[in-house]
C-alpha cells in the first residue's frame, strides 16, 4: 500500500495547560479535498496551524510527502495556506503585497502573480492599495496568496468568510482546478454546505476531536 501524501497520526496538542487537540488522525492522497466542519473554537485552526508547522504538538507526527513536520519543527515544502484573517500591508497595492511575499522563496515572477490575481477576480485591482479593499476583496487576495506558487498542499481555513455568491463560485472553481493539478487541499468551515460542496471526504471536529462524517 502506498504512503499517503499527507499523514496526521495521533496528534495531541496542549497550549498553556489547556488540551486543544486530542489524538487526531487522518490522511490524504494527491488530488483529494478534505473538509473539516466545526464550530468556532472546536480546534480546526489549531489543527491547521500544527499541520503547517506554526505549532508543535506534544504527541504524534505529521508527514507531508515524506517531510516530518513535527520532528523537523519547520514549515513543510510547497505549502500554500490561508489561516484566519489574511494580513497585508494596507499602503501597498495588491500586486506589491504578493510580490513581496513571492520574493521570500523566489519561485514565481510577475506573470504568475498577475495570473493569481486574475484567478480570484482581482486583476483590475492589482495596482489598488489594499487599504481600499473590502473584506471580501481582502479574502480573495488571501486566496491568491495561498495559491500563487502552485502548492502541493493547500490549507484553507474558513475560505468563504466575507465572500459573496460570486466569490464562493470563484473559490469552488479554483479548488477544482487545484484538485485536478494533484494538490492536496484542506478546507475548514463552520458552514456544512461550504464543506460538502467542495470536499471529497468530510470530517467533523468538536472539542479537539476529529471524526469522519457519515455519508
Amino acid at each position: 500500500m502506498s504512503t499517503p501524501f499527507l499523514s496526521v497520526d495521533r496528534v495531541s496538542l496542549t497550549v498553556n495547560g489547556e488540551p486543544i487537540l486530542h489524538d487526531v488522525s487522518f490522511s490524504a492522497e494527491r488530488g483529494q479535498v478534505i473538509g473539516i466542519i466545526g464550530r468556532n473554537g472546536s480546534g480546526k485552526s489549531m489543527l491547521f496551524k500544527s499541520i503547517v508547522g506554526l505549532f508543535v504538538p506534544q504527541n504524534g507526527e505529521i508527514s507531508v510527502d515524506g517531510f516530518e513536520v513535527v520532528s523537523s519543527r519547520r514549515f513543510p515544502p510547497h505549502l500554500g495556506a490561508l489561516i484566519e484573517k489574511p494580513g497585508f500591508i494596507g499602503s501597498m497595492s495588491a500586486y506589491d503585497n504578493l510580490a513581496l511575499l513571492a520574493s521570500i522563496q523566489r519561485k514565481i515572477g510577475k506573470a504568475e502573480i498577475l495570473r493569481s490575481l486574475d484567478a480570484v477576480g482581482l486583476g483590475d485591482a492589482a495596482r489598488t492599495r489594499v487599504r481600499k479593499f473590502s473584506l471580501g476583496m481582502k479574502q480573495r487576495l488571501g486566496i491568491a496568496q495561498a495559491t500563487m506558487e502552485g502548492p502541493s498542499l493547500l490549507v484553507l481555513d474558513e475560505p468563504t468568510s466575507g465572500l459573496d455568491a460570486d466569490g464562493v463560485e470563484m473559490l469552488r472553481a479554483l479548488v477544482l482546478e487545484e484538485r485536478e493539478r494533484g494538490t492536496v487541499i484542506l478546507i475548514a468551515s463552520h458552514l456544512r454546505d461550504d464543506i460538502e460542496l467542495l470536499s471529497d471526504r468530510v470530517f467533523s471536529m468538536d472539542q479537539g476531536r476529529l471524526e469522519p462524517c457519515a455519508t
